[in-house]
């Protein structure tokens, strides 16, 4: 995010902040290819009942790992933030959050923490949705600095 950016008004809270356009996409191919796989599974006659039980085994495998790829997001709320990654999730509380960073090129938010550490947020991505990730990340920063400890250092 450019370090000239005009403040953003906080939004109002609790906020979920989430890759819409990309979950809309990563579901979609999901359902679709489980669809096809399956219909292939039982169009094909030279198959036995455990090949084509293999096949949507797969196929729900698939749907399954583009599922856990969509559910990353960001709720904030008067007390804190949840960031829900592909596997984990973590409280912080505003105080733990220093910076919140979107820089050029990079895959998604960096939360800078207190304790020194950086936390990557994949809630706010710039993917496909590059305008709307802005807005969320400086969204975020906003209620960071009014909430906790964070600053702008431009």
């Amino acid at each position: 995010m450019p370090g000239s950016a005009p403040r953003t008004q906080p939004p109002a809270l609790p906020v979920t902040f989430r890759p819409t356009r990309t979950r809309v996409v990563l579901l979609s191919v999901g359902v679709v290819m489980f669809a096809v796989i399956t219909v292939v599974a039982f169009t094909l006659e030279q198959l036995s009942p455990g090949e084509r039980t293999s096949f949507v085994f797969t196929a729900l495998v698939f749907l399954g790992v583009l599922g856990l790829l969509s559910r990353p997001k960001i709720v904030a709320d008067a007390e804190g933030v949840t960031v829900v990654n592909l596997t984990r999730t973590r409280r912080l509380s505003w105080a733990q959050i220093v910076r919140v960073n979107l820089r050029v090129g990079d895959p998604w938010v960096f939360l800078d923490l207190s304790d020194g550490t950086s936390l990557p947020a994949l809630g706010i991505q710039p993917g496909i949705a590059k305008d709307q990730a802005i807005r969320d990340a400086r969204a975020l920063r906003a209620l960071a600095e009014n909430h906790g400890t964070g600053t702008d250092n431009g």
